[in-house]
């Protein structure tokens, strides 16, 4: 894992803002965190603490309270503002607030990216930090394939040529969705949360022995693919070892470290004979229902009088 950025580019590309002025091409442009600010107590004088490196949003509020400073003022306050250099200046509402003259101005001076948006404050801030968390999480890339099942991000892992992608395959033909093959990139978007993508170049290949690569989009349809899932499940597919006990019951929970964040999972037997697709479907169901907080196996035993055996 390294650090990572996201230029402007794309984030005017993803979020509804258009340029005032910028100092450079907006694909050399680059913000490293996720965070954004509201520049409010700066601009009121309070200098004690400030993150450069945060996109800065002014709303109605700081537009208003700069409207009420005499030109000399504002343009002192704005001046300390864009010295900071941060990666860019936006003002929201630009419908019903214009940038100050001023605000170009510096910002050609001490080469700052201005931006506006019609959006309203709060919800320009939400759309960026959506975009900044996923594009600027910790992210490692496992060999596996991901795929959407009931609405459930599963996880498949195990040994090359297992099976798991002709698993993939017999999944989409059922109507779910691929998200990932061979090789997926999981980000985590925050400290509960993974978020599982294929690599562009490689996206909606999928790669099948004896057959080679189909694209499954072309083939199956647009809706037999997605770009990206939330993981939910981790179903790791192992050849059948008579001598290992598998799980039984359910009652017992087992989860898989993706980046420090513990993700549900379960290991399936392969052999031959074994409908693994309608297996993996019933493991989607089944970690659906428990996350609703329902066990099946704990009402066996309730209904058994054994609910003492549980714990």
């Amino acid at each position: 894992m390294g650090t990572f950025n996201v230029s402007l580019k794309t984030l005017t590309d993803r979020v509804s803002m258009e340029v005032v002025y910028t100092p450079k091409e907006l694909d050399q442009i680059c913000v490293e965190i996720a965070e954004v600010n509201r520049p409010g107590l700066f601009l009121a004088g309070y200098y004690d603490y400030f993150d450069k490196l945060r996109l800065q949003i002014m709303g109605l509020a700081e537009m208003n309270f700069l409207s009420g400073l005499s030109p000399e003022k504002r343009y002192e306050a704005l001046d300390q503002l864009f010295r900071q250099q941060p990666p860019a200046v936006i003002v929201c509402r630009s419908e019903e607030l214009t940038p100050f003259p001023e605000m170009q101005e510096l910002a050609q001076k001490h080469g700052v990216a201005l931006l506006r948006s019609n959006e309203t404050t709060c919800t320009l801030m939400g759309s960026l930090i959506s975009v900044l968390n996923l594009e600027l999480a910790p992210r490692i890339t496992r060999h596996g394939v991901l795929v959407e099942v009931y609405g459930e991000g599963i996880l498949i892992l195990g040994d090359s040529g297992i099976g798991k992608s002709e698993l993939a395959i017999e999944l989409v033909k059922r109507g779910h969705r691929l998200v990932a093959d061979d090789a997926v990139e999981l980000r985590k978007v925050s400290n509960r949360q993974i978020m599982g993508t294929a690599p562009e170049n490689i996206r909606h290949f999928i790669e099948l022995r004896g057959i080679g690569i189909i694209n499954v989009a072309r083939v199956y349809g647009v809706g037999a693919v997605k770009l990206s899932e939330s993981l939910d499940l981790v179903v790791q597919l192992e050849a059948w070892d008579p001598t290992k006990n598998y799980q039984r019951t359910g009652l017992e929970n087992e989860y898989y470290d993706i980046l420090g964040v513990s993700i549900p999972s379960t290991s399936i037997p392969v052999s031959p004979g074994r409908n693994l697709a309608v297996v993996l479907e019933t493991a989607a169901i089944n970690n659906r229902q428990k996350k609703m907080g329902y066990n099946a196996a704990r009402e066996l035993l309730i209904r058994l009088g054994l609910d003492d055996k549980m714990d």
